[in-house]
């Protein structure tokens, strides 16, 4: 059954979400070194309830900047979902966020989404 988990991890409020088909978090707003722990912490709790069947899904359509220690938290949690079975997806990403997975050469690690998880829709329930 698809769900909220009832914690919400790190300062940012980065919410993790347990749909059919996928395990979405949302974060909002800029992604820095001073956000960048709240991501990881997300992204942790999001692998955890992930699997082959039920990738994490990114839903970036929130985030207005994104920078190396964004990208950090994201290649560090691919590398665990990998080790896993399973992927880390990215949802509506920004020009700018697609811009940065550019030009360090990750664009080609993490499948992208042109829209954001729901619970009918992108999550196939």
């Amino acid at each position: 059954m698809a769900g909220q988990l009832p914690r919400e991890a790190g300062v940012s409020g980065i919410a993790v979400e347990v749909l059919d088909r996928a395990v979405a978090i949302r974060p909002t707003g800029e992604i820095d070194i001073e956000t960048a722990p709240a991501l990881h912490l997300a992204l942790a709790e999001a692998l955890a309830h992930a699997s082959a069947a039920k990738p994490v899904a990114v839903d970036c359509s929130g985030l207005t900047f994104c920078d190396s220690s964004a990208l950090n938290a994201l290649l560090t949690a691919r590398r665990t979902a990998q080790a896993a079975g399973t992927v880390i997806r990215l949802a509506a990403p920004s020009p700018q966020l697609q811009r940065l997975l550019e030009i360090t050469g990750a664009h080609s690690l993490f499948p992208v989404d042109p829209e954001p998880p729901t619970h009918v829709g992108a999550d196939g329930a």
